[in-house]
């Protein structure tokens, strides 16, 4: 008996290693792109800045809009195929984004390697949440969303080390990790049966919450060239706000629709969800500034940028495993807006503690850790509230919705940081930095409200 205890439990580690390189890899790719933009631009002569941003637009936006589309065919296909298929196209892109011949063909490449990013996430999720034991369930969840949180902050770090030898190591690393990954994914993950549906799936559902969140991250992305007013950023938020009402009043109607509305009624899924959202526009926020304060302030290069900001991110998975018991006690919603709270206050140190001279240790050091404390308190229990009453054959796509906001908050983080900045130099960019970090102190503590609103599971309801 305890031969097969522990025998299952060295699977699920295997099972579990698997499914956290796509994770790393899939996060990973959103912040790591950033330090190498220079280097790319040298690399391709002429290429202007416009099409350069492209290169992290373009995985942003179709990271977003593939989420919930690629969640449901995990589900209904089962996410160990979708899991596996999302590694070969992840990989392959990576190695098409390395040989780009011209910046377009590396944004092409972007964009399918968004894709496969797409098919990781929902469906690593989903794979973790049908292999775990009850009893197992949450910590894997809050392991799963340290890695995810890990991946995105030290992606200016592994950006800075790799472009120091080549930028096209930035992409080449993931290839042995995707490799690896899927040799031993096809032999570690048990076959994961897929949803049995008596309708067809919803295509023209698909196009509709595709063509939204393209809309809408494409009028956040490129609020900063065109400006918040003009014609181009209002037909996107417009038409995107019409098209996800077309979106909901699809899914209420279609008898196997994309976004199973019955989702967000479960207990913690909507809050939790709002939670993560705005949560993830403070941390989009915060990551972004610390990146921008020590090489535009501090005169940092990018490695030295990479190594300043680690130690808050090191806390992440050390709080996100120490927070089970806290949630059992008090309830996701206390943990998760105590956690807003940290996060708020190293923010605050921010605040009165930076100056124009480099003072790492007194300054911008401790905000750091109390960032990462915040987000290692936060996201792990956001993300477990979320799905912690998801259903079988469900867990892809709900696991798909919260991670969605998630996305969506960062793309809206990034866009308000810049448009605080723009146009600022010298002593008018150090206030600038002062306005964007109360926006993000601001923002921060109001996710800690939202957080309030989950409701703790009654006890009459069975474990999961």
């Amino acid at each position: 008996m305890a031969t097969t205890t522990t025998g299952q439990a060295t699977r699920f580690g295997v099972v579990l290693g698997v499914i956290s390189a796509g994770v790393a890899m899939s996060n990973l790719d959103v912040f790591i792109v950033n330090v190498a933009l220079p280097d790319v631009g040298a690399h391709y002569d002429g290429a202007s800045l416009a099409s350069l941003s492209w290169i992290l637009n373009a995985y942003a936006v179709i990271f977003a809009a593939s989420l919930i589309p690629a969640g449901g065919l995990a589900d209904r296909i089962g996410p160990r195929r979708a899991y596996l298929a999302g590694l070969v196209v992840f990989t392959l892109a990576s190695v098409a984004c390395a040989l780009a011949p011209t910046v377009w063909v590396l944004v092409g490449a972007r964009v399918v390697q968004a894709v496969g990013a797409g098919l990781l996430i929902p469906s690593s999720l989903g794979i973790l949440l049908t292999v775990a034991p009850p009893e197992r369930r949450i910590p894997s969840i809050r392991t799963w969303s340290a890695i995810s949180g890990l991946a995105a902050a030290f992606g200016p770090l592994a950006g800075g080390l790799l472009t120091e030898l080549d930028w096209r190591l930035i992409f080449l690393v993931n290839v042995p990790i995707g490799l690896v990954a899927w040799i031993v994914g096809l032999r570690a993950i048990p076959a994961t049966p897929g949803r049995t549906a008596a309708a067809r799936a919803d295509l023209l559902g698909v196009g509709l919450l595709t063509a939204g969140i393209a809309l809408l991250s494409l009028g956040v992305v490129r609020s900063e060239d065109w400006g918040w007013s003009s014609y181009e950023v209002l037909g996107c938020l417009g038409g995107s706000v019409v098209i996800l009402v077309l979106f909901v009043l699809r899914s209420a109607r279609h008898p196997a629709p994309v976004l199973p509305l019955g989702l967000l009624k479960l207990p913690g899924m909507s809050s939790a969800t709002l939670a993560n959202l705005v949560f993830a526009v403070a941390f989009a926020m915060m990551l972004l500034s610390a990146v921008l304060w020590s090489q535009d302030v501090w005169h940092w290069t990018p490695l030295q940028t990479g190594l300043a900001i680690a130690p808050g991110p090191s806390m992440v998975p050390i709080l996100a495993m120490g927070a089970g018991p806290l949630t059992k006690r008090w309830g996701a919603g206390a943990v998760s807006a105590f956690g807003c709270l940290v996060f708020a206050a190293g923010i605050g140190w921010w605040l009165a503690a930076l100056g124009t001279r480099p003072e790492y240790v007194t300054g911008l050091l401790p905000g750091m850790l109390l960032t990462g404390v915040g987000v290692g308190l936060t996201v792990p229990t956001l993300v477990g509230a979320g799905v912690a009453a998801l259903p079988p054959g469900t867990f892809s796509t709900g696991s798909a919705v919260v991670t969605m906001a998630r996305q969506i908050g960062s793309v809206l983080g990034v866009a308000v940081l810049i448009a605080v900045l723009a146009g600022t130099a010298g002593a008018g960019r150090v206030a600038a930095f002062d306005r964007g970090w109360w926006l993000t102190l601001g923002i921060g503590l109001a996710a800690g409200v939202v957080c309030l609103t989950i409701a703790r599971p009654r006890a009459a309801e069975p474990a999961r």
